[in-house]
């Protein structure tokens, strides 16, 4: 597919990604916006994908909006941001916390504003050291949106969530990851091999069970004890009756790799 603000590849189980205007830190326009529909569609349709890998190109990730859209010829500032986030970062927020396959993001560098919330929707994250995340909305006068005042505190804590919110102060990848914002910071030059070869293990793992993983994790702050013991319950009980368990117990007594099909 032939795209000029992203990249997108899928091949051997594995969808990429690549936010591609390097030029301003990979901010998102609206031409960004409807390539990402087009490319979140075509990883939807394809059955065969197990895995997608989000990044960016050049020496950001993601400076978030890109500001001199909002701009206009008189010098006044259209002010139904609502609206703008209604038709654009929100579905694509929703779409990436429903999508069934899992979501690893590779941050090559800034992720600030949007971007950062484009980060946190996904469910396995590793950044480069260089990499840092900025809630800089509050620089330019707003609050948090794209799902960061749901995801913030549920990663880091209330205190600091409300600390990164208020201050729009930077956090680097190392501290990153010891809040728990990110899964694992590496050496700059170890990104994207660390990401290939996590991608791989994923494209490998059973698609049932991801899916049900996916959805027991994503909610489970909303359920108490016993219902979350019910959701457990239930989706083994979907899960026992598949092919793929039955690969999975074989394999583990034969002592070989299991071949999971998705059935």
């Amino acid at each position: 597919m032939d795209f000029e603000n992203i990249r997108y590849e899928a091949a051997d189980g594995i969808a990429r990604i690549t936010l591609n205007r390097p030029e301003c830190l990979n901010a998102i326009n609206l031409p960004m916006h409807g390539e990402l529909r087009s490319a979140l569609d075509a990883v939807e349709a394809d059955k065969g994908l197990r895995v997608l890998l989000l990044t960016g190109s050049g020496r950001g990730f993601c400076a978030g909006q890109d500001l001199t859209e909002r701009s206009t010829s008189d010098g006044q500032l259209p002010r139904d941001i609502g609206k703008s986030l209604d038709s654009t970062y929100h579905p694509l927020i929703r779409r990436l916390r429903a999508l069934e396959i899992p979501i690893l993001c590779a941050v090559n560098g800034v992720a600030a504003g949007a971007g950062a919330s484009l980060v946190m929707a996904c469910d396995v994250v590793i950044a480069a050291r260089s990499a840092s995340f900025i809630q800089a909305f509050s620089r330019i006068g707003l609050a948090p949106d794209s799902g960061s005042t749901y995801c913030l505190p549920r990663l880091v804590g209330e205190a600091r969530a409300r600390a990164l919110a208020l201050t729009g102060e930077t956090v680097d990848a190392e501290t990153a990851e010891r809040w728990g914002l990110i899964w694992q910071c590496v050496p700059d030059n170890e990104l994207e091999q660390r990401t290939n070869e996590l991608a791989h293990k994923l494209s490998k793992q059973p698609p049932l069970a991801m899916a049900e993983i996916k959805k027991l994790l994503q909610h489970s702050l909303q359920y108490s004890l016993d219902e979350e013991l019910d959701r457990e319950r239930d989706a083994l009980q979907r899960l026992g009756w598949t092919e793929d368990y039955l690969e999975g117990v074989q394999a583990f007594l034969e002592k070989r790799p299991a071949r999971f099909r998705g059935r």
